[in-house]
């Protein structure tokens, strides 16, 4: 009887259609910041790990995993979801959002998370035209009924940028304007906006395409923007500014406009201090080479700079070199278990023997090398590429003039003691050796200027994640395989003693059959053709990779190829790239 009464109290009290309060669903969600931001945050996995940006290979920087472009192992049969490639969960998240943003009672919350997700979608957009070329623009949530959209073809890759230029344009409004090194802001996509448009504009130029000049003024226009109204400035604090922007444990926020957080409190760590050795990192003598000497003069025009070594090739040049390369009186401390001894020398851990000390920490070996304990954070866009970005731009257009260098490239040399960018002396003669590394360059109006801003894109940008792409869009692939440029590291006389570092003392052996030295000696013993390779057979560079050779297809591999499984549920709406032969006939 009781609970015949308690059941019709309920009736007669209770609405039974109200959705219960922990129950979360389109129409109870998105209603305040905190819901949008719950959301959003969530888009920040679309950036990739500090590893696979500081570790992504290219002519520059050689390890012992190389990538799929230089191993030439991207398959049609693959899904290419596990590199978020090929992949739409992303983009759904997004528009999903789009469409319920108005839900937000707070109209300010609701108006800078639109800019978020229009953020997001012009990155997600853009590394895709970067991978596929033409991709289907979608700007709506698909439902499963709708087989038309689902099934129709690429869109032209021209249609997608624009369309990625206006998400950016409605981010640069909507944003907010303050700094938030973990946050997207309007400098945030800005700084995107010169990138993209900068990738697209010189990729029509050089992969032969129309309307390359549209996309190159959108990117000047953009990065002056940043340049000119951000707060963001080049960096230039303490002994070794360049050095300390990247081993230091906070993103430097007057640079970094937005940083990939890794925090020891937080428990969330990366591996890039431990993998710069443990995967045998090394530079290439091709890149070394792009260091100018202090005074601004050319390396490459030294007589004999072929054959110097370490020592005496790392002297007197651009002070980046040593901020980035291990070179001879690097002090850095580390676990004196390395070598046996508690000065840091070279060990040639590294393939080339050139090691990469750019985001080494100079705290300790025991605190942060471990596998999964660096706790630094890690640049995604910072203030040096906009700057960069403005004057290639501008340099392609045929419109830089030395104002602008002073605006662009004067800051970055300012920070090191380097001279300035002289326009006229770079614009009067391009270097050979130059001319050499970027072939598709010659002939190009104004190309001695152009290849001056990519030397300093080189060093300045190194293990930053750009090089891979910047060589794509310049069509230079062919000088990421060792086939056209074999990747040369240090150069060896031959067999012999050497006091490589040039401080008085005996550091290294390079023998054949025995060493001379004895472990007493306490020196670093180089077994020649086992653990280092020369290209001469007993003298010459150290060569990584000897043992293997690396093609590259130009007429396919500057793109990926769009998955077979997704053109056979399209019914072959979706096109395959070119040169890609997944076996289906349509």
């Amino acid at each position: 009887m009781v609970l015949c009464m308690l059941l019709a109290a309920c009736a007669l009290s209770c609405d039974l259609t109200l959705i219960p309060e922990d129950t979360v669903t389109p129409d109870t969600s998105f209603k305040s910041r905190t819901d949008l931001d719950n959301w959003c945050n969530y888009y920040y996995n679309i950036f990739e790990s500090a590893e696979t940006y500081s570790g992504r290979n290219a002519d520059d920087l050689v390890d012992n995993s190389l990538g799929d472009i230089i191993l030439g192992t991207r398959y049609a049969t693959d899904d290419l979801d596990a590199k978020n490639e090929w992949y739409w969960k992303h983009l759904r998240n997004i528009n999903y959002c789009l469409e319920r943003v108005h839900q937000c009672e707070d109209e300010q919350a609701a108006r800078n998370y639109t800019g978020v997700c229009y953020f997001f979608r012009a990155l997600t957009y853009f590394e895709k035209v970067m991978r596929f070329g033409d991709v289907p623009w979608y700007d709506h949530v698909l439902g499963s009924d709708e087989t038309v959209e689902l099934r129709r073809p690429r869109d032209d890759r021209g249609f997608v940028m624009d369309k990625i230029m206006e998400d950016l344009d409605n981010a640069i409004e909507m944003l907010p304007e303050g700094k938030d090194v973990y946050h997207v802001t309007k400098w945030t996509a800005l700084a995107l906006k010169s990138r993209a448009a900068l990738f697209e504009g010189t990729w029509r130029i050089y992969h032969r395409m129309e309307d390359a000049e549209k996309y190159l003024t959108q990117a000047a226009e953009a990065a002056e923007e940043f340049i000119d109204d951000s707060p963001y400035s080049i960096w230039s604090g303490g002994e070794n500014p360049y050095r300390t922007l990247f081993n230091s444990l906070d993103a430097v926020d007057s640079e970094v406009i937005l940083a990939k957080r890794y925090s020891q409190a937080a428990a969330v760590s990366s591996s890039v201090q431990f993998n710069l050795r443990n995967a045998k990192m090394g530079f290439t003598r091709r890149f070394m080479n792009h260091y100018l000497m202090k005074d601004g003069s050319r390396f490459t025009d030294i007589p004999g700079h072929g054959t110097m070594m370490w020592q005496e090739e790392t002297s007197g040049r651009d002070p980046r070199m040593a901020q980035t390369v291990l070179c001879p009186g690097y002090d850095l401390l580390r676990n004196v278990n390395i070598i046996g001894v508690s000065k840091y020398g070279n060990d040639f851990s590294a393939l080339t023997g050139y090691e990469p000390v750019k985001f080494a920490l100079d705290c300790s070996v025991q605190d942060y090398s471990g596998a999964s304990k660096s706790f630094s954070d890690f640049p995604l866009f910072r203030a040096a590429e906009v700057y960069l970005n403005f004057a290639e731009a501008k340099a392609e257009l045929g419109t830089f003039t030395q104002e602008d260098a002073d605006k662009s490239i004067k800051p970055l040399r300012d920070r090191v003691g380097m001279p300035s960018l002289d326009v006229a002396v770079a614009s009067e003669s391009a270097d050979p050796y130059l001319l050499a590394c970027y072939p598709n360059a010659v002939g190009r109006p104004d190309s001695g200027l152009i290849l001056e801003i990519r030397r300093e894109r080189t060093v300045e940008l190194v293990m930053e994640g750009l090089r891979q792409w910047d060589m794509l869009r310049w069509k230079e692939g062919l000088q990421m395989v060792n086939e056209n440029s074999p990747y040369y590291g240090m150069y060896i006389p031959g067999p012999g003693i050497y006091d490589l570092d040039g401080d008085g003392v005996n550091d290294t052996e390079f023998y054949t059959a025995s060493p001379a030295s004895s472990a007493k000696d306490k020196l670093v013993t180089m077994k020649i053709g086992s653990s280092v390779t020369l290209s001469d057979g007993d003298s010459g560079y150290v060569t990584a990779w000897a043992g293997s050779t690396f093609t590259f297809d130009e007429g396919r591999d500057y793109l990926w190829p769009v998955p077979a499984a997704q053109r056979v549920s399209t019914g072959g709406m979706l096109t395959q790239n070119p040169g890609w032969n997944d076996g289906l006939n349509f």
